[in-house]
């Protein structure tokens, strides 16, 4: 079965509260970043589109109980939706619910173009502790790097480091992992220690300063793909660069 070329984008941010204005900054800050977007249709109970008019007011009100509705932009042979959600205290670093704002695109070259602006207005409208953007496809390769047993192997099938669940983090701000566009807040630049100047000159050419003070940096020029041994490289140098993602350094 062929692969669905699609990148998924996803944030961790403080809880929602209330009806919280953060919801349309995210959704401004998409359609700012890829030209022509408009997210203006519901999904109904069948799967079909229907239309917002007034969706600004719409998606105020029913956001509520730590989440927002799933929002998408009407078109069925090209969909780009976002939803956001509330995770459990009992998965979250210090049992704090966390805001987690998902977002999947179609993979073309638009969309590769605006990816690192897409992610920066997601992530600084949550105003979200870290984030990714990486081809569909990656969690299941995330999900064989989580150490869920003492007694579990030292490195992944493919060769990378384990990592701890994101509940036995020490707080919101430590990244759970890499992806190919990675967000950092200021606090998580600061609790990986990102950037040094010295070790990290490669990794400055291909990163971006926010205007809070985060950083969106790239680990490839193109999408992250684990079945290239030039990209499986770079995330290995990327993860040995950073033991505190996935809280490796406390071990």
């Amino acid at each position: 079965m062929t692969k669905p070329r699609a990148l998924t984008l996803i944030v961790y941010a403080p809880a929602l509260v209330g009806k919280d204005s953060r919801t349309l900054d995210v959704i401004h800050g998409m359609e700012k970043a890829l030209p022509g977007l408009r997210l203006a249709w519901r999904i109904s109970e069948g799967g079909r589109p229907i239309a917002l008019p007034h969706r600004d007011a719409w998606l105020v009100e029913r956001t509520q109980d730590g989440r927002f509705p799933l929002l998408c932009n009407g078109d069925e042979t090209y969909p780009v939706t976002v939803n956001g959600r509330e995770s459990s205290v009992l998965f979250s670093p210090g049992g704090q619910p966390q805001l987690q704002v998902h977002a999947e695109l179609p993979l073309d070259e638009a969309v590769i173009s605006a990816a690192e602006a897409m992610l920066e207005a997601v992530a600084e409208g949550a105003h979200s502790f870290w984030g990714h953007a990486s081809r569909y496809g990656y969690g299941s390769e995330v999900g064989e790097q989580f150490r869920r047993s003492a007694h579990g192997p030292e490195r992944s099938p493919r060769g990378l480091p384990m990592l701890n669940l994101p509940e036995k983090l020490p707080g919101p701000e430590i990244p759970y992992f890499l992806g190919w566009l990675n967000y950092w807040s200021a606090a998580a630049a600061q609790s990986i220690g990102f950037p040094d100047p010295a070790r990290d000159a490669e990794l400055l050419t291909r990163a971006r300063r926010t205007p809070s003070g985060g950083w969106v940096v790239k680990l490839t020029d193109a999408p992250l793909d684990y079945d290239n041994p030039v990209h499986l490289d770079a995330l290995k140098r990327a993860y040995e660069r950073f033991p505190e993602i996935g809280g490796r350094a406390a071990r």
